[in-house]
């Protein structure tokens, strides 16, 4: 930031706090912040934050397409995998070859991942959304014409490559188009969006299940959304962010505009203002660093390193505790333990998830995050011990195995399903959610690294479990196997009680002011009680000056 900066910046600040009497705890603390690289928002809360406008719904809605492919891309597998019969030269898929199908999804999720963010910080966050569609449809078409096991093996991992890009960028991108006080809320549907691409997979499955090669449908419908948000993205704006850091004031101002629609003008500029110092103090911070040097820093600096713990620490949660298993397998392990329609059976549980994300939906910008954590994995470790209670009680005549073609208690059938059921729910309200909000946790600086990193521990997570699934349930048996996610979830739950932070109601650039000492659970929540004190008091001083206009109007006519 230049010299000249600083006083035009607390000349403005000045002027809005005398003209609108928003209550600032200390001026110089937010021009402190300022000189730090960072913006301390309580000075430009803007009217309407709390409201949405069709401008914000329709972005986020064409950018959740994303979302839709994911969940769709992820879960038509499980059906397809219980269908493909012989069409790919054997007469039967065997586990090594459903897990190298599963897995190479997983892998080019990974190295997808791996580069999303960094890629969108040099190129944009449109234009990697519009690659991932790309890559989405000539995956879709590789594996409908496909006729070998290797070829399969080589549209899955294209398909992977799309969902790694998109499940890092659309995130991040709709986190940068959304009002502070509704971000979390516009993130989480795109998971809900990702749960109804699931649900919509098994839907198709289960309708295509009795079609001869209906399978190469179900994997080729895939195309379809790709192509429409190709159409959609020659219409949607950059991020302001992004648009700052090329110079484009104006574009940006425009924008900001738009998603701030109910926010005076001199709000608006404020916004752009502050915005533009971080903005500028990460263009500084790029330009006098290599890539390398800022990718040490995300180890080395104390800050940036407790933020990538917390993202990586919350992706590793979300799939070591084997959610993804039941997407990608649920129709052949609902098929070994009797149910006459797999694929039905699955689209319950993938219905589950779909509900309970809207829950999330509803509170998490209300709750916070943290809060809906710590309420919310207990469940977790619950339905896998009941899972594998049930398992152990269900497999006891066959030696604590699953053998296909047995014919299994109805009652123990029934219990794994109630406690799949209760396990997805309590996921999809918290830990199938909340770790997608990795973006808000890093400096803009370094948020395509801390982003790309965060992702690629996700989708090494989902490689490990995905890759590994059948074969643990082969060898420590289906109650082993779920009593031992139990126990990670029990970890993961341990891990969010002692660091994860609440980053509710802060904006982008507050969230880092967390970190400076330690994980920040106790500043988190004191940065967010002096937002509503501001709040309240704005409030009541809007409220008051209300009254006293009447009371001078009523004199007036008197």
């Amino acid at each position: 930031m230049t010299p000249d900066d600083k006083p035009q910046i607390a000349q403005d600040m000045k002027s809005q706090t005398e003209g609108s009497m928003i209550e600032i705890s200390s001026l110089d603390n937010i021009l402190r912040d300022i000189d730090s690289g960072e913006i301390n928002e309580l000075a430009v809360v803007a009217e309407g934050e709390e409201k949405t406008t069709w401008f914000v719904w329709i972005l986020v809605m064409c950018c959740t397409i994303s979302g839709l492919l994911f969940g769709y891309d992820t879960g038509v597998i499980s059906g397809a995998l219980v269908t493909i019969g012989s069409d790919l030269g054997p007469l039967a898929l065997s586990n090594g070859q459903k897990e190298l199908i599963t897995s190479s999804t997983t892998l080019g999720a990974l190295l997808g991942g791996l580069v999303a963010g960094v890629l969108s910080d040099w190129t944009g966050r449109r234009l990697v959304l519009g690659v991932a569609d790309v890559i989405f449809i000539a995956g879709a078409i590789t594996q409908a014409v496909c006729h070998t096991v290797w070829s399969m093996i080589g549209g899955r991992f294209l398909i992977g490559i799309g969902v790694g890009l998109a499940a890092c960028i659309a995130p991040l991108y709709i986190q940068e188009l959304s009002p502070t006080r509704l971000r979390g809320r516009m993130v989480v549907l795109n998971v809900v969006m990702i749960t109804l691409g699931q649900v919509i997979a098994y839907g198709i499955g289960a309708g295509f299940s009795n079609v001869t090669g209906g399978w190469r449908w179900m994997v080729g419908l895939g195309a379809v959304p790709a192509a429409l948000q190709i159409v959609f993205l020659f219409f949607l704006p950059e991020s302001p962010r992004i648009l700052l850091r090329r110079g484009d004031k104006a574009a940006a101002h425009a924008i900001m505009k738009k998603i701030y629609a109910f926010a005076k003008p001199e709000e608006v500029d404020l916004k752009i203002k502050v915005l533009h110092i971080t903005v500028k103090r990460s263009v500084e911070i790029t330009e006098s660093t290599t890539f390398f040097q800022r990718f040490k820093s995300m180890v080395l600096d104390p800050v940036n390193r407790r933020a990538l713990i917390v993202g990586c620490g919350m992706q590793a949660f979300q799939q070591l505790c084997g959610f993804n298993t039941l997407m990608y397998y649920s129709a052949t392990l609902f098929k070994e333990i009797g149910f006459n329609q797999p694929t039905a059976v699955g689209l319950i549980v993938s219905g589950t998830n779909f509900i309970f994300t809207l829950v999330a939906l509803t509170w998490i910008d209300k709750i916070g995050r943290r809060k809906i954590m710590v309420w919310s994995a207990p469940g977790m470790v619950f339905g896998l011990t009941f899972a594998s209670i049930s398992f152990h009680f269900l497999t006891k005549k066959t030696g604590g195995d699953l053998v296909d073609g047995t014919t299994y208690s109805t009652t123990w059938s029934a219990l794994v399903l109630l406690s799949m059921i209760l396990f997805v729910a309590s996921y999809a309200a918290g830990l199938g959610n909340v770790p997608w909000q990795q973006g808000e946790l890093f400096s803009l600086e370094v948020r395509g690294i801390g982003t790309s990193l965060a992702t690629a521990t996700n989708w090494a997570g989902n490689l490990l479990i995905g890759a590994t699934y059948l074969s643990l349930m082969a060898k420590i048996t289906p109650a082993g196997a779920f009593g031992f996610y139990a126990g990670l979830c029990l970890l993961g739950w341990i891990f969010v009680l002692a660091c994860f932070p609440e980053t509710a109601g802060l904006s982008l650039e507050e969230v880092k002011l967390v970190f400076r000492d330690g994980f920040g659970i106790k500043k988190s929540y004191e940065l967010r009680q002096r937002k509503k004190e501001i709040r309240a008091r704005e409030k009541v001083r809007k409220e008051d000056s209300v009254v006293a206009e009447q009371v001078k109007e009523a004199k007036m006519l008197e």
